[in-house]
């Protein structure tokens, strides 16, 4: 198996995933039902975060905690979300890549999983009025 390379790799990797995404019981809704995701839109966007995030290339605009705030807002992001992503993305590097890349990518995704729950969990509460 080949490591994570160029953003054709990168590619692969984020439609692979997003489809079973979609397809998963505990956390497709999210995205079709809930989010509604225009993949059009998101996926390429996704190419340009993982480019960034992997190789340092320019390019990525967006505040993903901000989108993931609003969307708690919506519909309560719970750690078992978190988990069920992060599993799925394990799952999809190690079906097509292996080397020191894919290493960091599951990394990564960890990081910024487990740190987006964090803020959520502990910021993305409403507040409530003291009296």
């Amino acid at each position: 198996m080949k490591d994570l390379r160029s953003r054709e790799d990168i590619e692969l990797l984020v439609d692979s995933f997003y489809q079973k995404v979609q397809r998963d019981e505990l956390i497709g809704y999210i995205f079709t039902d809930v989010a509604k995701v225009n993949w059009d839109h998101h996926l390429p966007k996704m190419y340009d975060f993982w480019e960034a995030i992997l190789f340092g290339q320019k390019g990525f605009k967006g505040n993903p905690i901000e989108v993931h705030f609003k969307l708690n807002q919506k519909h309560p992001l719970l750690d078992s979300h978190f988990e069920r992503w992060k599993s799925i993305f394990y799952a999809t590097v190690d079906e097509y890549f292996s080397g020191e890349y894919a290493q960091l990518a599951k990394e990564k995704a960890q990081s910024i999983a487990d740190l987006m729950f964090f803020k959520i969990s502990t910021l993305g509460r409403p507040t409530q009025n003291k009296k």
